[in-house]
């Protein structure tokens, strides 16, 4: 919210008064008042009120205003299911084959997205429907410093590379493997149906 102009206090109205009076006009035929500045009360944002506390109670601690971004189980987990709600209870069961599999493991990030989407697009072409990307779960990084660095990057990309063109057009589902498949190492990616087959 933008903050009101306080107004001004009498010494400065006096002191405005008579610098306006010595002022020439530049027009002096056009001759225009100055406009008196209103007067705009000051007001003082109330302090919090300190909430009761008795000597020997336990201080309660205030309430953390930090939003954590969930997890990236959590994320794929909250995802809408666009395919078919029976082929995907099967596919979170492990009960359905892929019919491909890309395993990234070892790959740097530059070398693994341009592999990712060369698969992606070979296998869509091809007719595939369900196929497996292995990115393995990662080692810790994590080198004590302030900001935690996440374990796996190729985990925590791939499903960000998948949701951007230009395979993101070919992509129905992303979701994490059954233990069978790879479990957190791995991800299943639906691939939609090409036009025109059946």
């Amino acid at each position: 919210m933008p903050k009101r102009p306080r107004g001004l206090r009498p010494e400065e109205q006096a002191l405005w008064d008579r610098v306006a009076d010595t002022a020439r006009a530049l027009h002096p035929r056009r001759k225009a008042p100055l406009p008196k500045l209103p007067e705009l009360p000051v007001q003082k944002d109330p302090a919090p009120p300190i909430p009761a506390f008795r000597i020997g109670e336990a201080v309660r601690a205030p309430a953390s205003g930090h939003v954590l971004q969930p997890g990236l189980a959590e994320r794929l987990a909250g995802e809408p299911v666009r395919m078919d709600r029976k082929a995907f209870d099967r596919l979170k069961r492990g009960k359905l084959r892929p019919e491909g599999k890309l395993d990234l493991h070892g790959l740097t990030l530059a070398e693994a997205h341009p592999e990712l989407v060369r698969f992606i697009l070979s296998a869509h072409a091809a007719g595939k429907r369900l196929v497996l990307v292995v990115t393995g779960k990662g080692r810790d990084r994590d080198d004590g410093g302030p900001i935690p660095a996440p374990r796996g990057a190729l985990r925590h990309q791939v499903p960000v590379w998948l949701g951007q063109p230009p395979v993101a057009a070919h992509v129905l589902q992303v979701t994490g493997a059954h233990i069978r498949h790879g479990g957190a190492g791995a991800y299943y990616v639906y691939l939609r149906r090409q036009p025109g087959k059946g």
